[in-house]
């Protein structure tokens, strides 16, 4: 039951997400940016923790997650290093997710050998 719960929040919020970037002017940059500032929001309002107790990796994944691990990491920071840690509880928290995001996009670039675009309008 867990694995139908995850999928139908994660597809939920993808849906809700691919219905905003369709109906609106938004581009995939900003509603992404969105999606973190949301889980960001959430966190700190209290809302994201049950919801992602309830809904496990279908509220962990997605980019709301993500803005809610920003939101906890700044929020240990605080509570430990004062305020320095507004600057450096972001870095700790999403390290992990940014360097394997960073890892795994050069070795797709090295075998799918992508090809620049020139697009001078």
């Amino acid at each position: 039951m867990d694995y139908i719960i995850a999928f139908l929040v994660g597809g939920t919020i993808c849906v809700l997400s691919q219905i905003l970037m369709d109906n609106t002017k938004l581009m995939p940059g900003r509603v992404m940016v969105l999606l973190v500032c949301t889980g960001v929001v959430l966190g700190c309002l209290g809302i994201y923790e049950p919801f992602l107790e309830f809904a496990g990796a279908g509220a962990s994944v997605p980019l709301t997650g993500f803005g809610y691990n920003l939101w906890k990491g700044i929020k240990e920071s605080i509570d430990t290093d004062g305020f320095i840690g507004l600057f450096r509880g972001g870095f700790t928290s999403a390290a992990v997710g940014t360097s394997a995001a960073l890892i795994f996009s050069y070795f797709a670039s090295l075998i799918f050998q992508p090809k620049a675009t020139n697009n001078k309008s």
